[in-house]
């Protein structure tokens, strides 16, 4: 059972004279992730690598799962650690890795050591041969091969000798906290779990807005949404949900507005609350699970429409992506069984056979007015009686 997994970043080494802050957020992450496991870790920072030592015993594939939701990890490895005394001791530790963590020796291999600790008699080089004929002394059905092995030994002399030969790819990315908060729209589909997944992996803190509609939307569809908050805040942490009673601004729009602009409408006003929402709790932008061309509402016209009435900026991750790729994301992060779920949310209901697909903004403008007696009393209204759900903690 290996006793530390050395946690290997990629972006965050190409920061300037702020990657300290990136560290930090990354080792606050790590630790986050491996509260929830049974064990004891300690996670610590030193030259340049983070390692997190497990101080008792652990479930092995637990760790990695939790540790493969972190944002910011690039690579997991679990790793041999030894103090540094002489070649052979590194040899014989190398040997007993090998012989433990692979129980048929038929597969090629390549030493690549690395030697930051100068006072050690021999460089890197010399390292490399010196431990490839200790390994095939030891196991002569092992084959070497330099350009492309089946297994990559890596040896570091530090402060203390690490040793691997796994790496497991991580999420990629940067660490949650290094770019501020979001408010996403989630709407119980498929784009807006992933949209909410992609600008997190960015580094985005995230909350979320759901509109709810009853008696025209269910309390399972309710459920639905908070269950895919649930799912997603394994990779983002805890999400405070929002959710919004739409019912009376929806019937409003569909009383007293044009049928086939009904979505475009709708949807301004959504925006217009969630902004509101995201400011109360100083996000810096929304997140939408939008695609160009994906349904009439998210033509380029659509867009601009919507885009008008906000002041924050709408951050769309999505925007270039088909369907099948989406539904590949929404697959790998666990939220697409959930999404498929048959409910009705809001944006499904009082749909117009033939929704306008090239509205132009003076249009919408205008026919908005219409609505002017009554719908800043009924925002005020949905706004104060917001339902504020904590998912993941």
């Amino acid at each position: 059972m290996y006793k530390a997994f050395l946690i290997k970043y990629a972006e965050i080494g190409v920061k300037g004279n702020n990657k300290r802050v990136f560290e930090d957020a990354l080792v606050n992450e790590v630790k986050r992730a491996l509260k929830k496991i049974t064990g004891e870790f300690k996670v610590i920072r030193h030259e340049g690598r983070i390692y997190a030592q497990c101080l008792s015993e652990y479930d092995y594939d637990e760790v990695v799962t939790a540790l493969k939701r972190v944002f910011g990890i690039a690579w997991i490895c679990p790793v041999v650690q030894i103090p540094v005394t002489d070649f052979d001791a590194i040899a014989d530790a190398v040997v007993e890795h090998i012989n433990s963590a692979y129980e048929h020796k038929d597969f090629t291999f390549k030493v690549e050591s690395r030697r930051a600790r100068k006072d050690f008699p021999l460089n890197s080089m010399e390292i490399n041969v010196e431990l490839g004929a200790r390994i095939l002394d030891a196991f002569p059905e092992l084959k070497v091969d330099v350009h492309n092995p089946d297994v990559l030994i890596q040896v570091e002399v530090r402060n203390q000798v690490n040793i691997y030969s796994q790496s497991i790819p991580g999420q990629g990315g940067l660490p949650l906290g290094t770019a501020g908060r979001a408010m996403r729209l989630l709407s119980g589909g498929i784009d807006s779990p992933v949209a909410g997944y992609m600008i997190s992996k960015r580094g985005v803190n995230i909350s979320a807005t759901y509109f709810h509609a009853p008696p025209y939307t269910s309390e399972r569809a309710k459920q639905k949404v908070i269950d895919l908050a649930e799912e997603i805040s394994l990779y983002t942490g805890p999400v405070t949900l929002n959710i919004v009673n739409f019912t009376d601004i929806q019937l409003e729009i569909y009383k007293k507005c044009p049928g086939d602009e009904m979505t475009i409408i709708m949807r301004r006003y959504m925006y217009r609350i969630a902004e509101e929402l995201a400011k109360r709790e100083g996000c810096l932008g929304l997140v939408t699970g939008e695609s160009i061309g994906q349904v009439a509402s998210q033509t380029m016209y659509g867009l601009n429409c919507t885009n008008a009435v906000c002041t924050l900026p709408v951050y769309r991750p999505l925007i270039a992506f088909d369907k099948q790729g989406i539904i590949d994301i929404a697959q790998q992060i666990g939220t697409y069984e959930t999404s498929i779920e048959p409910f009705e949310d809001c944006c499904t209901i009082f749909v117009a056979k033939h929704p306008v697909t090239k509205p132009k903004l003076n249009v919408i403008e205008n026919d908005e007015k219409k609505l002017e007696d009554t719908i800043d009393e009924l925002i005020k209204q949905a706004v104060d009686t917001t339902e504020v759900v904590v998912c993941g903690e």
